[in-house]
């Protein structure tokens, strides 16, 4: 793995104390990180291919956190971001989560729950950049088959041939073809093999 390919774990936070001590902490756990004392010198100094997750404080001079994720979103920056902040409240919460944010933790954060968030946070984006849609995405994708889409793809995963089908649902054989190829597109597969592990993953097909 490239150094470029290793997950980096940016630091955005007004207090050098703070940052510092999450560095370290991060560090001891075998992350990589780096440090950003506001919005500006993220968006002007971070490389956002890289993968991993944005460790991010609310009250900032400047660009606040809320208005930072607003931006990275216009910029088409889709890293997942954690915030923390001293001053919650449900209303902030549930609106930073509205908008994209991944966790919302209240400093000082307790540090088993800060890391299982960075490691959810972290492998949600590698999976990401592998092309590896999330269970909730591929369910969605499946909840906005057709009716016939549904049936067809279900009795592909059973192993019928495209004749066997069209018999079992009385209709032509080139109608199941179509409705087969329109389900593969909505669904980004290509074959049997890869309709049945998807079916799998969100928990339609044991």
């Amino acid at each position: 793995m490239t150094r470029e390919e290793r997950p980096l774990i940016r630091i955005v936070d007004d207090d050098p104390a703070m940052r510092s001590a999450y560095a370290l902490m991060l560090s001891a756990e075998g992350w990589e990180t780096a440090e950003y004392e506001d919005a500006h010198a993220f968006l002007t100094g971070d490389a956002p291919s890289r993968p991993g997750c944005v460790l991010m404080d609310y009250q900032m001079p400047g660009m606040n956190g809320l208005d930072l994720v607003r931006e990275m979103h216009s910029r088409g920056i889709k890293l997942p971001v954690i915030f923390l902040t001293a001053h919650a409240d449900v209303d902030l919460a549930v609106q930073t989560m509205k908008d994209g944010a991944l966790d919302f933790l209240t400093k000082p954060a307790d540090e088993e729950r800060l890391l299982t968030a960075i490691g959810a946070a972290v492998e949600r984006d590698l999976r990401a950049h592998a092309g590896i849609r999330e269970p909730a995405v591929e369910r969605a994708l499946f909840d906005e088959l057709t009716e016939r889409e549904l049936g067809v793809v279900r009795l592909v995963a059973r192993g019928l041939l495209n004749r066997e089908i069209g018999e079992a649902l009385g209709i032509a054989e080139k109608t199941v073809q179509a409705y087969r190829a329109a389900a593969y597109r909505r669904l980004g597969v290509k074959s049997a093999a890869e309709l049945t592990e998807l079916l799998i993953r969100i928990g339609e097909r044991t």
